[in-house]
């Protein structure tokens, strides 16, 4: 499935760290920031995370939702949450159903050897639930800065 900008972001339904079923239709009139990372606790996720973490404000002010999505259980994201003081939702996508909806379940490589992962990417999904923009391949320093910046001048 390729993700056309302007589209319809794919639905998705995944359980999240606060115990309830979440879709991307419980946020109809917002902007969703829906980011995909590879693992909790591991220090470039953990990284991102607080970076999140730290203009949540910022987000919230421009009516925008931030949603982690790993295929870590509920039970990771848990502590990874409480470990951090992480104030937004993440998602447990442990058959990678979604990350393979939006194109982020890659064949990765890592010290010669080859596995299926989440390549880190962060899409932006606007009020009506079209995609508005998609970054992939990230790297983590000045990214969340970059998301802020592109709905403060565009959505």
């Amino acid at each position: 499935m390729s993700l056309v900008l302007g589209e319809k972001a794919p639905h998705f339904e995944l359980p999240a760290s606060n115990g309830e079923n979440v879709k991307l239709s419980d946020f109809k009139g917002k902007n969703v920031v829906l980011y995909f990372y590879p693992k909790d606790m591991t220090p470039g996720c953990t990284t991102e995370a607080c970076d999140f973490r730290d203009h949540h404000e910022s987000f919230e002010g421009l009516n925008a939702v931030i949603l982690g999505v790993s295929p870590d259980p509920v039970g990771r994201h848990e502590k990874f949450i409480e470990k951090h003081g992480l104030p937004f939702l993440l998602l447990a996508d442990e058959n990678h159903i979604t990350a393979e909806d939006y194109g982020v379940w890659t064949l990765k490589k890592n010290f010669g050897k080859e596995y299926m992962g989440i390549e880190r990417s962060t899409f932006i999904i606007d009020k009506e639930g079209n995609l508005s923009k998609e970054w992939r391949k990230v790297k983590v320093k000045g990214h969340v800065e970059e998301a802020l910046e592109f709905i403060k001048e565009n959505l």
